[in-house]
């Protein structure tokens, strides 16, 4: 037979935050004296604990050799002031004031016996310092003064206008230069020529089959240049608004263009590692500055020498002399 069954008492629901509570209460009970102070903090394991910090952080520095030790510069501190002594004593502050011990640098005032020194030691900063001037290590280096010049601040820029038309990457900007228009080519296949003075689209060229990476006006002549990964470089009549010459020789995409400055010459780079050299008036190709390990992705022209730098993505520029064809020199380590 079962046995009888025992009646439990009800008990109460509370809530969780009554409970919390309850709990909080039975702890501040058995571990605090009272409920609204904190127990004082021992003077003696705060010594302890700071004296370990500062072991452990600036151990280093005081046993570095040429330095003189915390007896010797106490004992100079107290013979009075006597000369611009350095001391690197590291000692913790009283207890008033705040605990913070901090090394770094001090100019030191010139005297008469001191001339041919820099001026500089190595002391302890007072616990008024501000905070981020007591907490750095970096306090302890020696600061040097900068070599650079100190930038100009200038009003920020503000954008002007913005342009739209074009239905791919802009990879591509040249200026006429007259200042009247600007040209942009796209890898929407097309050439905008866009008025300077009101932003508006004058004329869109098309002709080109892939994406054209370079753009280039001549100051000369009424020709505008374009290349692209077509492996196609043209001349376009800007007056009849038509393409005149093409330029047949590189073997993949064409990805920048310069034309010299005073002889009717245009320079090509392209995927193929080389900077070609075309005569713009009979679209024959001059020669071909060859050198690059990869893509020549920029080329510069100058009237005087060296009149053509190419860079690469070989990591390397080059200097080259167009009357022999030869590097000049060439800097590496991009």
């Amino acid at each position: 037979m079962p046995g009888p069954t025992l009646e439990m008492e009800p008990v109460e629901p509370q809530s969780l935050k009554k409970l919390s509570l309850k709990s909080l209460k039975r702890s501040l009970d058995l571990f605090s004296p009272t409920h609204g102070q904190f127990p004082a903090p021992d003077a003696e394991s705060k010594k302890i604990r700071m004296s370990q910090k500062i072991n452990v952080e600036y151990g280093g520095i005081k046993s570095a050799p040429g330095q003189p030790s915390r007896q010797a510069n106490s004992g100079s501190a107290n013979a009075g002031n006597q000369g611009a002594a350095p001391s690197n004593a590291l000692a913790l502050t009283g207890p008033g004031t705040q605990n913070a011990l901090v090394v770094g640098p001090s100019l030191q005032p010139k005297g008469q016996n001191d001339v041919g020194t820099s001026g500089k030691s190595t002391s302890m900063v007072s616990a008024s310092a501000p905070f981020s001037e007591r907490l750095t290590t970096s306090a302890i280096i020696e600061r040097i003064p900068s070599k650079w010049p100190r930038p100009v601040w200038h009003r920020p820029w503000k954008n002007y206008r913005v342009i739209s038309g074009h239905l791919g990457w802009v990879r591509s900007v040249a200026f006429d230069p007259s200042n009247n228009w600007f040209c942009t080519g796209s890898a929407d296949r097309t050439i905008k020529i866009w008025d300077v003075a009101s932003g508006r689209l004058k004329l869109t060229l098309t002709g080109h089959i892939e994406q054209i990476r370079g753009l280039a006006v001549s100051s000369k002549h009424t020709y505008m240049f374009s290349a692209g990964d077509d492996k196609q470089v043209k001349c376009w009549d800007l007056e009849q608004n038509k393409v005149i010459r093409s330029y047949h020789g590189h073997l993949s995409g064409v990805y920048c263009l310069a034309l010299h400055p005073t002889i009717d010459v245009l320079l090509t780079g392209g995927r193929d590692s080389v900077c070609r050299v075309w005569d713009i008036r009979t679209k024959m190709q001059i020669f071909t500055l060859a050198g690059h390990d990869n893509t020549v992705c920029s080329v510069f022209t100058r009237p005087t020498d060296p009149q053509v730098v190419t860079g690469s993505h070989d990591s390397t520029i080059k200097f080259w002399d167009l009357r022999t064809e030869n590097t000049i020199w060439q800097i590496e380590g991009y």
